[in-house]
């Protein structure tokens, strides 16, 4: 439920709270809203400007800066990193704590940066890869570049707690997993099928690692956010990818996607719930363009489906409290807890 001031002004109209506790309620729950993302013109501003920093750093580095050289690729960094923890520490004490986590990754994504330039400096790169292709390209000489990211991103999230700076966590060990496939696989360049699989079974490590974290941190900021959206986006990818040569791979596939919604449903994780449908309903579109293509009464059918399961939703929510209480005495003490907590 979205609580605005003027629903609490209609609460103190009714005698439900006085009006000194809805301005003392009200102040509560903006500073909390101050400290939790949300889609808020200032939020977006901070986003927007976070991720213009660190995409110049990563994805959208010029070939311009390989003339620096080694050393000077390692002084810019380490230049760029100074002010960028100057500027996080400002934010810090000034409790701004949305800013702190985006500055704090702007620190971490300049850890490849400076190990490839010292690298090059010291004559150990081998020729031919510019930084540049980091982001593009597999290959398992970029590894002591992400563990020094990861190294770096650890303490960095030890020191100022911000849940943003897991996303860089995420997105380095994908890289880890992709570039060490090829060294533990003993092949030059992966095939599509193996990164379909590399792919989903990395992505279903990273969930369980998130759902670890989820356990482990039911506090007010949301550790775990990011390990759900990298894991499920590169476990949907992969298994959507892969190639099916039956009707029946076709409809375990549609079962695993009402499965994610399931999921995203009981933990209160909308990534589960977007991807599963998405899936989903490309699994209806196959049905309607291969399977039932000269079907006259597919869409008869499928409106059918659609109004039931509207009616569902709406025995549910008649229903709502009684059924989820039942389903929660079925869990764990402590996956309830963790459904309670983000519900």
């Amino acid at each position: 439920m979205h609580v605005t001031r003027g629903l609490l002004n209609q609460a103190a109209d009714r005698g439900l709270v006085s009006p000194q506790q809805v301005e003392a309620l009200w102040q509560f729950l903006s500073e909390r809203a101050d400290e939790r993302p949300g889609f808020r013109p200032t939020h977006i501003l901070y986003y927007l400007g976070g991720m213009l920093a660190i995409g110049a750093m990563t994805l959208f580095m010029t070939l311009g800066w390989e003339r620096f050289g080694g050393w000077g690729i390692v002084a810019v960094s380490l230049a760029y990193a100074a002010v960028g923890l100057w500027v996080t520490e400002v934010l810090r004490v000034r409790r701004l704590w949305i800013p702190v986590g985006i500055t704090a990754t702007f620190v971490v994504v300049l850890t490849p940066l400076a190990i490839y330039g010292l690298q090059d400096a010291l004559g150990w790169w081998a020729k031919g890869f510019v930084y540049r292709e980091y982001h593009t390209q597999i290959d398992w000489r970029w590894v002591l570049m992400e563990l020094a990211t990861l190294a770096v991103a650890a303490i960095m999230l030890w020191r100022y707690r911000a849940p943003f700076l897991v996303m860089p966590i995420a997105v380095t060990l994908w890289y880890i997993s992709m570039d060490l496939t090829p060294f533990l696989f003993g092949v030059e360049d992966l095939s599509w099928e193996l990164r379909r699989y590399v792919s989903m079974w990395f992505g279903l490590v990273i969930v369980l690692l998130a759902f670890w974290v989820d356990m482990r941190t039911r506090g007010e900021r949301d550790y775990a956010f990011w390990l759900y959206m990298f894991g499920v986006i590169a476990f949907w990818s992969g298994l959507s990818l892969m190639d099916s040569d039956s009707e029946l791979s076709r409809f375990l596939y549609l079962c695993v996607n009402l499965l994610m919604i399931a999921i995203g449903a009981m933990l209160a994780r909308r990534v589960f719930a977007v991807f599963g449908a998405l899936g989903a309903a490309g699994y209806i579109g196959h049905l309607a363009y291969d399977v039932f293509e000269d079907s006259m009464l597919f869409p008869f059918v499928l409106t059918f489906l659609g109004f039931a399961v509207i009616y569902l939703g709406i025995l549910w929510q008649r229903h709502e409290h009684a059924i989820s209480g039942r389903l929660r005495s079925l869990l764990p003490d402590p996956i309830r807890l963790l459904v309670e907590h983000r519900h």
